[in-house]
């Protein structure tokens, strides 16, 4: 399908405001049919990965779990006990991603431990293969992000943990910069780079704006498919796998594991 917009157009980010999600279990559908406003061709959601979650019912009572660190274990693809940090945090890596506690979440899930979605490129697909037949649509994208924490940076930001509909990476190898020097390994993140100016826009306390629609974001490519190859880099592929020796996997081996 098309690139879209063209350079002439504004980029925007729109705020959405729901109701809350309720743990264990509760209708995404419903609060996005509620309170969405009318979509446009080229829009892409950025959805928090939790009110996701929540909609699979994908959350654990709280006063059921004896000790957290075995759930987060038990939900990673590897990790680093937190034995190992000084502020009690178990880093993982799950789905591709470095998180840390292989992303369960306490924060704003009432008395629950929410757990990562299931699959969430193919939750990010159904969600939008749904949004295109209500709205009407043809190019429509959906990110699934999640707050994270960068090394050697304080606070968070957001990242993007699966989507649908659009080419994330925007490859520049081969093409000149402004000066005509060909570029030999530049790929452009788009993904991540909507995620983390959506999540800065949801807040982390009690905004209830779980939801950005991204408009206009310029050179998409849409398409139908849940993910993209390449997306994500196995950690001995990485460049920082250097720092990713100690993690431990469900078979206790001790160095690189591969994601997803």
């Amino acid at each position: 399908m098309p690139a879209s917009p063209s350079d002439s157009a504004v980029t925007s980010l729109i705020r959405v405001k729901t109701r809350p999600m309720l743990p264990p279990r509760d209708d995404l559908y419903a609060v996005l049919g509620d309170h969405l406003p009318p979509l446009r061709e080229g829009d892409v959601l950025v959805i928090t990965s939790k009110i996701v979650a929540i909609h699979q019912g994908r959350c654990v009572a709280m006063a059921s779990v004896g000790d957290k660190e075995e759930l987060v274990e038990a939900e990673a693809d590897a990790w680093i006990p937190k034995a190992s940090s000084k502020y009690g945090i178990t880093l993982a890596i799950k789905g591709g991603t470095l998180i840390a506690s292989a992303g369960i979440d306490a924060s704003n899930s009432k008395d629950h431990y929410v757990l990562w979605p299931d699959d969430p490129s193919g939750a990010a697909a159904e969600i939008g293969r749904w949004l295109k037949q209500r709205h009407g649509l043809q190019r429509l994208g959906v990110i699934l992000s999640d707050s994270h924490c960068i090394p050697l940076r304080r606070g968070t930001t957001g990242i993007t943990i699966g989507f649908y509909g659009f080419e994330a990476l925007m490859d520049y190898r081969g093409t000149p910069d402004i000066f005509g020097r060909p570029l030999a390994v530049t790929l452009s993140n788009r993904a991540d780079a909507m995620a983390a100016a959506a999540v800065g826009l949801m807040g982390e306390g009690a905004e209830c704006v779980p939801v950005v629609i991204v408009r206009d974001w310029p050179d998409l490519v849409f398409n139908d498919q849940a993910g993209q190859d390449g997306f994500f880099i196995p950690p001995d592929e990485d460049i920082f796998s250097p720092l990713m020796e100690g993690f431990r996997t469900h078979g206790r081996a001790p160095s690189r594991p591969r994601g997803d």
